[in-house]
């Protein structure tokens, strides 16, 4: 395997976007401004620590791109993921942009890939902050070039990022998540173990952790194991653990504690949908700063479900070697 030393005298995306082959690479302390596409398999990144190793960028869904349209939600990342097997390891990665509710939605990262680790990581900005893919079908044909309607963005993100078929796993361990609203997105089979998800200030004064997005045909998503929900500036009781993103959406949440920005009510159904009726979002053993109230449409999982999903993580953390 290639082993490369890089500091910020290198140009670590013009070298990431080039390599064809496994390798591990080591990022000298030090704030690297690039935006990085990850297109091998088997690449692990590897910083000098969270604190001081940082990969930054500034791209928002509202800026006009060099195409002439706007850069939409899945152009704004600043670290994209398609190869296989990587690895996050001792780094941070921010969308330094602050003012969503102006500028729009600012991916930090987007991992459109399987088989993905990532450990003590930070991972910051602040509306869809964390993509992790697959895409939701209905946004598949939409981005992809599959009809002739002009209203449709033929051709508008590259193939390599969009088309990922089937399931996908991911695993984010002893990572810190800021975001303030949909912070994590998509339809991966994502766990989250013993992580902290940061809710900072919004002008909106509302927002969600999790916008989950599965199929129906996923029997996993997104499990938060052991996390703390924290705020960062969010108001007490605004926050949701979750709403569903698209139909049947499926969250999670075993063994977490909430601060008092979390709602009582824990989950929303997003507006004006019926989402309540098709979205599986479940929780047990979860402690409060406030008496909880969940909604009538969650469910508490019971012992045999919970070790079921327990039972689910630890095959995958010895498969992936975490």
């Amino acid at each position: 395997m290639k082993i490369l030393h890089l500091s910020q005298r290198d140009d670590i995306a013009h070298i990431l976007d080039n390599l064809d082959e496994p390798a591990t690479i080591y990022l000298a302390e030090g704030t690297y401004r690039a935006k990085i596409w990850i297109k091998a398999d088997g690449v692990k990144l590897i910083g000098a620590g969270r604190e001081t190793t940082k990969i930054t960028f500034d791209d928002a869904a509202k800026k006009p791109h060099a195409d002439g349209r706007e850069y939409n939600t899945f152009r704004t990342y600043t670290l994209c993921v398609t190869g296989s097997d990587c690895v996050l390891e001792n780094l941070t990665v921010e969308n330094s942009n602050a003012h969503p509710e102006k500028v729009g939605q600012c991916v930090a990262l987007s991992v459109n890939a399987n088989n993905f680790v990532a450990k003590n990581v930070d991972l910051k900005s602040t509306q869809d902050t964390l993509f992790t893919s697959p895409f939701p079908d209905d946004l598949v044909v939409r981005y992809s070039g599959l009809t002739d309607d002009p209203a449709y963005y033929d051709g508008f993100i590259p193939k390599e990022q969009l088309c990922l078929e089937g399931s996908a796993v991911q695993i984010y361990k002893n990572c810190r998540i800021y975001g303030s609203v949909d912070f994590i997105f998509g339809c991966a089979e994502a766990y989250f173990d013993n992580c902290r998800l940061i809710s900072v200030a919004d002008a909106r004064n509302s927002g969600y952790v999790a916008a989950p997005a599965h199929s129906l045909k996923q029997d996993r998503g997104y499990t938060f194991l052991n996390c703390s929900f924290e705020s960062d500036g969010a108001p007490e009781g605004a926050i949701y653990l979750a709403r569903p993103w698209r139909d049947f959406g499926k969250c999670d949440f075993i063994d977490c504690s909430l601060g008092s920005h979390i709602s009582p009510l824990l989950f929303n159904k997003w507006n004006d949908t019926y989402r309540d009726k098709t979205c599986r979002f479940s929780y047990c053993g979860l402690t409060s700063d406030a008496p909880l109230e969940p909604v009538a449409w969650s469910k508490e999982l019971n012992a045999r479900q919970r070790q079921e999903i327990l039972s689910r993580y630890a095959l995958l953390e010895k498969q992936l070697k975490v």
